[in-house]
């Protein structure tokens, strides 16, 4: 697995910032006072299990392996924040997801579309001082809710689990102009909420390369 050094990490942070991500200079203080924290969601039948050994921010390739993994290469970026729209550093924030097909690499997905050997599934990253974390992935493909019953189909979506400071949040990110959106009973419990889990495509980095996609996603925390 290719890991990335801190210098290097440090470099693709500050990038990110620069090409869109907000700053929490003192100015912005007063307007983020107000934020609403992001909607909890269903952790759904297959959060991992066993967990991956291999838990690191690059999802595309599995450690020892030379293929990588099929489908639309992304990068999501993003801070957690509190309510006052302060950065929350040593955030543990665990994040699964479907392979391109639709399929997890669990016991219990009975989805019939192929596993793909050279996905990792599953990240455990840590924020950084400012609340930032970072990971590469593959767009997840969209899949029956009953493979029994293919009429109700779950949109593209990455499962979220946060944890800081004694508050602890289970969430989903969509990805935007997505048509499956509308009509996914999940998403559309979440009412005037459903915007913010609703990811925002940012400009690219010069990291990612022809093809790729920088995903933005802040994630508020409520009160513990």
């Amino acid at each position: 697995m290719k890991r990335v050094d801190e210098a290097s990490r440090r470099r693709i942070l500050q990038r990110a910032a620069a090409m869109g991500a907000v700053v929490l200079a003192a100015p912005w203080r007063a307007a983020l006072a107000s934020l609403v924290p992001t909607p909890a969601q269903t952790s759904g039948p297959f959060y991992p299990d066993p967990v991956p050994l291999e838990t690191d921010g690059d999802l595309t390739m599995l450690k020892g392996a030379t293929g990588r993994a099929s489908g639309d290469v992304i990068y999501v970026t993003g801070r957690v924040l509190d309510r006052d729209g302060k950065p929350v550093p040593n955030a543990t924030v665990e994040i699964w997801q479907a392979n391109a097909h639709g399929r997890y690499a669990h016991p219990r997905d009975v989805n019939t579309a192929p596993l793909d050997p050279n996905f990792q599934g599953y990240a455990r990253l840590t924020t950084d001082a400012e609340g930032r974390y970072r990971f590469k992935s593959i767009k997840p493909g969209a899949y029956p809710m009953n493979p029994m019953n293919p009429v109700a189909v779950r949109p593209p979506h990455i499962h979220f689990d946060v944890e800081a400071k004694g508050r602890h949040l289970v969430t989903q990110m969509y990805f935007p102009g997505e048509a499956l959106n509308e009509g996914d009973g999940i998403f559309n419990a979440l009412g005037n909420k459903k915007q913010a889990t609703i990811a925002q495509v940012l400009a690219p980095t010069s990291d990612i390369g022809a093809g790729e996609t920088l995903y933005g996603w802040d994630i508020v925390l409520g009160k513990g």
